[in-house]
């Protein structure tokens, strides 16, 4: 979905006409629970998410990211953090885009 903005969003419209395959719908519908109920979450939920074709690596990182944003999100809120200018979030994501949350490696010296 990484730079199809209609297909995000057709997504966050209705997740049962979005224009995706059947294995992101099932991951989507679990990170719904994920963040709605998750004290409610059983094996029975993640095995259809593993029936869906993902793999128990997949599933342990899609919770864990779904987790950590939703920590985020409640310690912005908590200590005040507001949002920055449309530009700032623009300059992040092509950064993100060409080198990932990790960076560029550093360089060798010998």
């Amino acid at each position: 979905m990484l730079g199809d903005e209609d297909k995000v969003r057709a997504v966050l419209e209705d997740l049962d006409t979005a224009p995706i395959p059947e294995a992101e719908r099932v991951l989507f519908r679990f990170l719904e629970k994920v963040n709605r109920e998750s004290e409610r979450i059983q094996r029975e939920d993640v095995e259809a998410v593993k029936a869906a074709g993902w793999t128990d690596e997949a599933v342990y990182d899609a919770i864990t990211v779904c987790s950590l944003f939703n920590f985020y999100n409640r310690w912005n809120d908590a200590m005040g953090v507001r949002e920055h200018p449309v530009e700032v979030y623009q300059r992040s994501a092509e950064r993100l885009a060409q080198v990932g949350y990790a960076g560029p490696p550093a360089d060798k010296k010998e």
